[in-house]
């Protein structure tokens, strides 16, 4: 089937928290049916994506219910959707000591889902429930065909896609391959189900997507050993118990260098002691302030500041809702969970027992240990973007669209209009969301995200509104 229109048309590729929150703030943006939105997404419902689209009760938010409203101007918006829906119901553990209510991700994904359905009851938004095979540039226009058949051709294209799967280390995947509880990426749905009560766990990485995977288990009964093993051996951090104001500028005079930055973020974590505020308050402002901190590094220093200290970041700046913070440090303090630094050297699997030599970080000491389960929880793999899906390949190939310069995503600029492979802003090919991190820097956290489709939607409605003179653009509520 072919979708054609005199209007024009936005082809969202990516119907998860991105697509869905961009498709409606752009929609709010124009004039009712001034353009028709399209949303490529082959879930069944707008909004849920990777992160919300999970049914398991120990998945939360990892950000106070109070600051994940959808609406910059009304922080409360989420807070009354709550109360509306009589959420979160049969969740006595929501409540968090902190007096923060941190629901399970399913509930938000409902509000998200809420949020958008007016405009596809309107048709002011139309959600196309298929997965897009092929891009091409035709004319001025972008022909888009999907693998239910529906075909569009689109005055602009905008890439929504979340990063892509982990990718496991490849002598473990080669050693393990087979294995009926070698469980590459958990993140797929019913991935976990393989894991017995009493299974001893070896878990490849030790960052958020690791933290959900000992709370499933120790919800679902699982009473065996957990081992993750990383690096460095960092985990996810917790929020702070009480409420504290940012503490530190780091843009009034901006650092150039990755050196210079942490210098500047270790003065900050001495002297935040006395403020009477925790580490919280540092990284906190570290978050408010990370595009013009960004911004203001040269691209070899953020390179070097990703290839160094983003591991550090990432484990205070990514925080574990505080119950799943709770498990983690009852099963450290009692035993049955171990943090180690340091790298798997060698795998095998002797019938369904695998052997792990485990090389510690510091000590250069190799342990020899014995598991029923592996699984992989380390991050996207950044680097494998463009080989990700064919037509993003296909794009790469035809010159439109290039990896950003520090490997964290797609190439765009200022605008988040993708860059092609002369390093020239395309108006019609706009990058939204986490991959467009390599240019706006912090791009990950879900108000950060929520503000940056915003900013999209508002660059979008003005190109439409230069071409096509379709009147004056709405406010976005």
């Amino acid at each position: 089937m072919t979708r054609l229109s005199r209007r024009p048309v936005v082809a969202i590729i990516g119907g998860g928290f991105t697509g869905a929150v961009l498709a409606a703030h752009l929609a709010r943006n124009m004039p009712e049916h001034a353009a028709d939105v399209f949303v490529f997404e082959p879930r069944s419902r707008l909004g849920a994506g990777l992160a919300y689209d999970t049914s398991d009760p120990a998945h939360r938010v990892n950000v106070p219910a109070a600051r994940m409203s959808l609406l910059t101007d009304d922080p409360d918006d989420f807070l009354r959707w709550l109360a509306a829906e009589g959420e979160p119901r049969d969740d006595p553990d929501a409540l968090a000591a902190d007096g923060n209510l941190y629901p399970r991700r399913t509930v938000f994904g409902r509000y998200v889902g809420d949020f958008i359905a007016p405009l596809l009851a309107s048709g002011q938004v139309h959600h196309c429930g298929e997965r897009v095979v092929q891009i091409a540039r035709t004319g001025d226009r972008w022909h888009m065909k999907a693998d239910g058949g529906t075909e569009v051709l689109a005055d602009i294209a905008i890439i929504a896609t979340t990063h892509p799967a982990p990718c496991p280390p490849q002598h473990i995947s080669r050693a393990l391959a087979g294995h009926p509880r070698f469980v590459p990426d958990s993140t797929s749905s019913g991935a976990l189900s393989v894991i017995r009560a009493d299974d001893r766990v070896l878990i490849i990485g030790n960052g958020l997507t690791a933290a959900d995977v000992i709370a499933s288990l120790r919800r679902s009964g699982h009473r065996g050993t957990i081992t993750a093993v990383s690096r460095r051996g960092l985990r996810s951090r917790g929020h702070a118990t009480t409420a504290q104001e940012p503490f530190g500028d780091f843009v009034a005079d901006p650092s150039r260098t990755a050196r210079t930055l942490l210098r500047r973020v270790r003065l900050a974590l001495q002297q935040v002691p006395a403020e009477g505020r925790s580490w919280h308050a540092v990284f906190d402002a570290l978050r408010a302030q990370g595009g013009d901190i960004w911004n203001a590094l040269p691209v070899a220093e953020r390179r070097r500041l990703v290839r160094h200290l983003r591991v550090y970041w990432d484990v205070h700046r990514f925080r574990v809702a505080p119950q799943i913070d709770a498990v983690i440090a009852q099963g450290l303090e009692h035993g049955d969970i171990r943090v180690i630094g340091g790298l798997v050297k060698e795998i095998s699997k002797q019938g369904e027992t695998i052997i792990a030599e485990i090389r510690h970080r510091h000590t250069n000491h190799a342990e020899t240990m014995k598991f029923d389960t592996c699984v992989v929880t380390t991050g996207p793999a950044h680097t494998s973007i463009l080989k990700s899906q064919r037509w993003l390949a296909e794009l790469a190939e035809g010159g439109h669209l290039q990896l950003d310069a520090v490997s964290l995503g797609l190439a765009c600029d200022d605008q988040s209009r993708a860059t092609d492979r002369d390093g020239n802003g395309n108006d019609t090919l706009f990058i939204a969301g986490p991959l467009a991190r390599g240019t706006f820097g912090e791009l990950m956290g879900l108000p950060q995200v929520n503000e940056h489709a915003i900013f999209v939607a508002d660059r979008v409605a003005q190109r439409l509104e230069r071409q096509f003179r379709f009147g004056p653009m709405a406010k976005t509520a």
